[in-house]
């Protein structure tokens, strides 16, 4: 029989196992099992980490770079393009950032059917961190410091002085599922949804992703180490959007999207695997984007919490057809995580098939990539240094 007596743990101690190689690590999947048979109190003081993970698309990401001044320096960018794709310059003399949903301006596809487009932002950045090389434009209106106007080289990302990572809003806690209750087909970032409900989209990882197994954001905050891209990265706080004190089901879980996070990694240290650019037919571009979060368990709550299983996640069906352009979106009803998984839903009195946005077999291969790194010692946990309302 367990003991009763509370567990309180320190980041401080855990990581001084992870340095000795005694740390025990789980991911977020065997860690239900660990909850259901020994209970939160003995879990608590079995276990030190939950490693979490999700792959999905953010369209909310870019890259922050510097093109880097010949000297003496010569140019002041105004305009700036990477592979036909506009970055924003207004930055100083030869900062950039690209969006990863902004389109190339002479998109073959968007030249065939208008709105749709091939290539982008996302496109871009997952070509610089496979090595590729890419074409870099710029303009400038000069100045007497800066009197260059124009410049055109081909680069690669060993180029760049600095690539970061830094995504506004990426890891969103909880969202909707999908449908169209009308008799058009219709095209939206969830995928296309065919007409009167034939199909029903969604996107998360379920009981193996980050912000399910803190739902009240106990452990994570800004300065928080994580895996992001296939490197490691930080959150510097609540993304855009950031939704701190959502309804919540008995589990904590909010019952629609809540949470987000603002992200940033090194590019160059980045990996194509686990960072991919995307086109959604109708809608444009996306940034598949790989992010891991340790969750440390400093006590039986957190036990409780990354205990957390697909059929204690409700996900709200909203319609994308009617409500979604005109107003807000209603919630026709609340689908069991494990419902979606299972590959249909019932929505009145009719079967739906659900389809995932979000890979699950690569979002368990990030957590067990991140269980590795902190069961061999170099990656270590770190201390919030001010916390994300979620109340």
């Amino acid at each position: 029989m367990s003991s009763t007596h509370a567990v309180n743990k320190t980041i401080q101690e855990i990581n001084e196992k992870i340095k000795k190689g005694t740390a025990v690590v789980l991911n977020a999947e065997e860690m239900i099992d660990v909850v259901r048979k020994k209970g939160k109190v003995q879990a608590a003081k079995d276990v030190d980490v939950v490693t979490t993970g999700t792959f999905s698309p953010m369209c909310s990401s870019g890259v922050l770079f510097n093109i880097g001044q010949t000297m003496p320096p010569t140019i002041k960018t105004s305009h700036v393009w990477l592979n036909g794709v506009p970055c924003y310059g207004g930055l100083a003399a030869v900062d950039s950032y690209l969006g990863a949903t902004e389109p190339a301006e002479d998109d073959p596809l968007n030249k065939v059917y208008p709105g749709q487009f091939k290539y982008g932002g996302s496109h871009v950045i997952e070509d610089l961190v496979r090595g590729k090389v890419v074409h870099l434009r710029a303009t400038a209106y000069g100045t007497d410091c800066y009197p260059r106007r124009e410049l055109s080289r081909d680069i690669t990302l060993a180029d760049l002085p600095e690539a970061l990572l830094l995504n506004p809003r990426n890891c969103y806690q909880n969202y909707n599922c999908a449908v169209n209750l009308t008799s058009r087909l219709i095209y939206t970032y969830m995928g296309p949804l065919k007409p009167n409900a034939k199909n029903a989209n969604y996107a998360t990882a379920g009981q193996i992703s980050p912000l399910f197994n803190d739902p009240y954001l106990k452990t994570i905050g800004l300065g928080t180490k994580i895996f992001i891209g296939g490197a490691q990265g930080y959150v510097l706080g609540a993304g855009t959007q950031h939704v701190a004190n959502p309804e919540r089901n008995e589990r904590g879980i909010p019952l629609s999207g809540a949470g987000t996070l603002m992200l940033k990694g090194d590019l160059k240290k980045m990996d194509e695997r686990y960072l991919r650019g995307v086109s959604v037919v109708g809608y444009g571009t996306s940034l598949c984007v790989g992010v891991g979060i340790p969750i440390p368990i400093l006590n039986e709550e957190m036990a409780w919490f990354t205990g957390v299983s697909d059929e204690d996640i409700d996900m709200p069906v909203k319609d994308y057809g009617y409500d979604y352009p005109n107003r807000l979106p209603r919630i026709l009803k609340h689908a069991k995580f494990s419902e979606l998984v299972s590959g249909e839903i019932e929505l009145d009195g009719k079967k739906v098939p659900t389809v995932p946005l979000t890979s699950y077999t690569r979002s368990l291969e990030i957590a067990n990539e991140l269980k590795k790194w902190i069961s061999e010692g170099s990656f270590t946990l770190t201390e919030a240094q001010e916390e994300i309302p979620s109340n």
